[in-house]
């Protein structure tokens, strides 16, 4: 048997430490809360977040508003109204667009908006769509299908 077996048994509670009943006890006078100082006072633990009278850090930081997303997905955007001078029944996707030269840069993955109208069934192919671009592609007799 080792010291660290030694262990109480399952179920037992130790007994609460009472302070402030002599110097016999272990605890008496200052009741290990030190000498002098709020936190040796009565009352005294401080409410959560309090810095001793600074600022506190959920007072420094900003509301809600404005926040920066982290990591934010960043989408290569098109309107529907772009896409209305492709050819019918063509692919389209983010490699077609660029070899049209509709998209000149490649600044993520592909996200197609709803601005303008469309006439021209299309199979198109992106990482996003919004409601009326999907309801738009879908009403001129294209397919819209989301690629990861």
């Amino acid at each position: 048997m080792r010291l660290q077996d030694a262990l109480p048994k399952k179920g037992s509670q130790k007994r609460r430490r009472r302070v402030g009943r002599g110097i016999a006890a272990g605890q008496g006078a200052s009741c290990g809360f030190g000498m002098r100082g709020q936190k040796s006072r009565s009352g005294r633990p401080t409410r959560p977040g309090f810095e001793g009278g600074q600022m506190p850090l959920y007072r420094r930081i900003p509301k809600l508003k404005h926040f920066p997303i982290v990591n934010r997905t960043q989408y290569t955007l098109i309107n529907v109204e772009d896409l209305a001078s492709l050819e019918a029944d063509t692919e389209v996707n983010l490699a077609t667009l660029m070899e049209a030269g509709i998209v000149t840069t490649n600044d993520g993955p592909l996200k197609i908006l709803g601005n303008g109208e469309l006439t021209v069934p299309l199979k198109v192919q992106a990482a996003a769509f919004t409601a009326s671009a999907r309801t738009k592609i879908e009403a001129a007799g294209g397919s819209c299908e989301v690629i990861n």
